[in-house]
């Protein structure tokens, strides 16, 4: 009996996806930044998330850094003819008031070039978001596996309890 209510338990909290966490600054909230785990070979990587502007004024999301990397970029996706290529995206991207925009894999992301260690699985990248307007939000990036797309089911890191959140300094939940 014991054994068929784990497997059933196991079997809910694989199916389930979960919610992913979420920063808040007094701006902002970030929904579930989150990168790929690299080769040790790998020189770059790329983070996404969701940002949305919880104000009733428009910001840019303008610039990125991270200690884990040696530059930053906003990039997003350009078809030329039948091929899309990855360009660095001048001037930034908007993020609308009280609305919001996404940063996913073959669109915008933040790129990391020049890593200093490859990103591993089940370990977090800090990041710096600079906006125009707002300055800069601290968060940390998840570093799922290798082959995540955000289409399927919940990762070992949404599965941990992140009830504590991931306050920044001097902000609000």
């Amino acid at each position: 009996m014991l054994k068929s209510l784990f497997a059933a338990a196991l079997l809910v909290t694989t199916i389930l996806p979960a919610n992913g966490h979420e920063e808040k600054s007094e701006n902002f909230t970030i929904s579930h930044p989150w990168s790929r785990a690299t080769a040790p070979s790998q020189k770059v990587g790329a983070v996404f998330m969701e940002i949305k502007n919880i104000t009733g004024k428009e910001d840019r999301l303008i610039g990125a850094s991270s200690p884990d990397a040696e530059s930053t970029e906003i990039h997003g996706h350009i078809r030329e003819g039948d091929i899309m290529r990855m360009r660095r995206v001048d001037g930034g991207i908007a993020v609308p008031a009280n609305g919001s925009v996404k940063l996913v894999p073959g669109g915008f992301h933040i790129m990391l070039i020049g890593l200093n260690a490859p990103l591993l699985e089940e370990t977090t990248i800090p990041l710096t978001l600079t906006f125009e307007h707002a300055g800069s939000v601290e968060i940390e990036a998840v570093v799922e596996s290798a082959g995540a797309s955000r289409s399927g089911g919940a990762t070992k890191m949404e599965k941990m309890d992140h009830s504590k959140g991931h306050q920044m300094p001097g902000k609000s939940k």
